[in-house]
């Protein structure tokens, strides 16, 4: 299963100049658990629930004084459409991260998650048994027993 059957495709962003109470907004308003921050139109990090949460507790600020350029996640870890979701779920493990943005060359094209990978589980399940069942020619000797 590839990372563009999965992913996230209405992508959330806001720009390096924001406050991390507007980019806090953003997710709100469209119930999603981070932004992509973007530079001049470029993604340049994300700024995940996480972020939010540990720039408010370290600087004791209200959110509308921390910019999100500080707080934000860079740089960004990013991920192709045409990645399988293994290649995925590496990647976000040797990153440490939850949260990968797919990229087309530096065009962001949607965003995958853990959440995403753990929601398709059973199809990735059902790909691994159809590539086994071929592979072993399983099929043929069950369809040739019941004959």
């Amino acid at each position: 299963m590839l990372v563009e059957e999965v992913m996230t495709t209405d992508l959330v962003t806001c720009d390096v100049g924001a406050t991390v109470r507007d980019a806090t907004e953003r997710m709100l308003r469209n119930r999603v658990g981070s932004v992509v921050v973007t530079d001049g139109g470029t993604p340049a990090g994300i700024l995940t629930e996480s972020d939010v949460l540990h720039a408010g507790y370290v600087t004791d600020d209200p959110l509308s004084a921390i910019p999100v350029r500080k707080a934000a996640s860079a740089p960004l870890v990013t991920v192709r459409p045409s990645a399988t979701l293994r290649t995925a779920t590496e990647r976000m493990r040797s990153e440490g991260v939850k949260k990968l943005v797919v990229v087309d060359g530096v065009t962001p094209e949607g965003i995958v998650t853990t959440q995403d990978i753990v929601d398709n589980y059973a199809g990735i399940r059902r790909e691994v048994r159809d590539l086994a069942t071929d592979a072993t020619g399983w099929s043929e000797r069950s369809d040739r027993l019941r004959d």
